[in-house]
């Protein structure tokens, strides 16, 4: 049996698994709909780690530190080790690839399919070029060590 000291650590145990628990069934699928598609910057990767880290920091709260006896919150190492599953980026990293994948095994009668391999006619606008989607997927291989020129080929 457990001693009253223990319970509200058990109790506060057990909430906090509970809206992780909503949070990965509810929050995260609503935020990641179609991010197969979405063709990300790094200031939008930056905003999707911070609202994380938020809604992370709200679900473990602050912490008491031992040394100066103070509450204080908590660091995003800390957070990353509470959470223990992978961050939203490489979720979302992990989703586009897949997705590359699966349309890279369509037919060539598939219009995705031949939006992904052919060239659009014409020119791009003036400036810096802005990054596309297929431009994220070599990035994405790039990480995980594989070449860009034959992944087509291998999926």
């Amino acid at each position: 049996m457990l001693s009253f000291a223990a319970e509200p650590f058990v109790f506060q145990v057990a909430i906090q698994k509970f809206k992780i628990k909503i949070y990965r069934t509810i929050i995260l699928p609503v935020v990641l709909y179609g991010c197969e598609a979405w063709s990300l910057t790094l200031r939008e990767e930056r905003k999707l780690m911070v609202f994380e880290n938020m809604v992370l920091r709200r679900i473990f709260g602050p912490r008491r530190d031992e040394v100066m006896g103070k509450w204080r919150r908590l660091h995003n190492e800390e957070l990353s080790d509470l959470y223990s599953s992978p961050n939203i980026v490489r979720v979302i990293k992990s989703r586009r690839m897949r997705w590359a994948g699966n349309v890279a095994r369509m037919g060539e009668k598939r219009g995705v399919y031949r939006v992904l391999v052919g060239k659009p006619e014409g020119k791009r606008p003036l400036g810096r070029l802005r990054r596309r989607w297929v431009d994220n997927i070599r990035i994405d291989l790039q990480e995980v060590g594989c070449g860009y020129m034959d992944w087509i080929g291998r999926a």
